[in-house]
């Protein structure tokens, strides 16, 4: 019942910049960590940025100083800022978030449906 969907994906050139949106939606009760992880063809599932509750951050190395995540915790959203798109950012991007239902015991995962992002040059 609870659902993650991502919008902002596209394809985009070298150099340029992209928003990727994802909302939350169900019986939530609170939203611990929101974050995006990407994967390529070929390759493995890797995190690219996650942002606790309290705003907290942390970045894959490979996109540290172009990449920057946000969140607002009223509209239960999470956002991921891409500048500075390189050949080797094309993936299929994933939103994720630790989540307490109302009335369940403990938080648990939760996954969107993915996102594609392509970048040319």
């Amino acid at each position: 019942q609870v659902q993650l969907v991502e919008s902002g994906g596209g394809l985009v050139q070298a150099g340029g910049s992209l928003r990727l949106s994802c909302a939350a939606s169900g019986s939530i009760f609170s939203i611990e960590e929101m974050g995006w992880y990407r994967q390529a063809p070929g390759n493995q599932r890797e995190l690219v940025a996650m942002i606790t509750s309290g705003d907290k951050t942390n970045y894959a190395d490979s996109v540290k100083g172009r990449f920057t995540i946000s969140r607002d915790n009223v509209k239960n959203t999470v956002q991921l800022q891409m500048n500075t798109l390189k050949l080797e950012d094309t993936a299929v991007y994933y939103c994720y978030a630790d989540i307490t239902r109302w009335g369940a015991a403990a938080p648990r995962d939760y996954w969107g449906q993915g996102t594609q992002v392509t970048v040319q040059s």
